[in-house]
């Protein structure tokens, strides 16, 4: 397995922060997204990214796990800079994140168990039977070990849901991201999606950075909430979802949490 250097490993051991993102700037073209903005996520954290439309929260995630090139500043995620990786850290830093896009992004023509499999394959250097194991557990640690052999067409939004965080997790990864995952799903549904990721964070202490604007999911999994706005282009508030609903002075964070409307009563 490629991994950075002992000395990076050490130091990643030895700090808190597992995620450093600091004077981060995204533009596309002359359109300015994100204008320097800086945070760290602590090992075993729920982080909520959340605000408005348009203010910036798929932009700052798919800059943070390396799918656009920021304008200037710089993303260290488990002791790898993003921007300025070699091919080797590169791939240590593919294998230790984990990723479950809106749609959950599964292949069609696969088998939700060959889907699951696909990461294991590219990067663990396991035999298929091996493989198909491992996929298998992390099936049946989300609900649907029994449904490996069915295609996505063939699920429920939920499963699908279910089926992109196992691959998401198939690698073990120290820290996964979320983009929206409870859109298109029922309330019952999206709380046992919540509920499901909590028990993964608790019982394998892994990292989560979560886009979300659901605030029953807000207040179910974020140990901090980092607000986004598009008028600074940046960060206007961190801190738990309590703190930023009772303490805030801030209307737009405010009228966030109340779900009001700027200017009203």
């Amino acid at each position: 397995m490629n991994v950075p250097d002992s000395s990076a490993q050490n130091q990643v051991l030895m700090e808190r922060s597992i995620i450093k993102v600091k004077g981060l700037t995204a533009r596309f073209g002359e359109s300015t997204i994100l204008q320097n903005v800086s945070f760290e996520v602590e090992k075993g954290e729920i982080v909520i990214i959340a605000g408005g439309s348009g203010c910036g929260k798929s932009t700052l995630v798919r800059h943070m796990i390396g799918i656009h090139q920021p304008a200037a500043g710089s993303v260290v995620i488990a002791g790898v800079d993003v921007v300025n990786a070699s091919s080797r850290d590169l791939s240590y830093f593919r294998r230790n994140i984990g990723v479950l896009f809106q749609s959950g992004a599964l292949l069609g023509s696969y088998t939700i168990l060959e889907n699951v499999m696909l990461p294991l394959q590219e990067f663990s250097g396991l035999s298929l039977e091996n493989v198909e194991q491992v996929a298998r557990l992390k099936l049946s640690l989300v609900g649907l070990s029994g449904y490996g052999n069915h295609l996505p067409s063939e699920v429920s939004g939920g499963m699908l849901k279910r089926a992109g965080l196992a691959r998401a997790m198939v690698l073990d990864p120290k820290v996964l991201f979320f983009d929206e995952p409870s859109a298109g799903l029922d309330p019952i549904t999206s709380a046992e999606l919540d509920r499901l990721l909590l028990s993964i964070n608790q019982g394998l202490g892994t990292t989560m950075v979560v886009i979300t604007h659901e605030l029953p999911s807000i207040f179910n999994l974020a140990h901090r909430v980092i607000m986004l706005d598009k008028e600074p282009k940046g960060i206007i508030a961190i801190g738990s979802p309590v703190e930023l609903r009772d303490k805030s002075k801030d209307p737009r964070v405010i009228n966030f949490f109340r779900r009001e409307p700027l200017g009203q009563e």
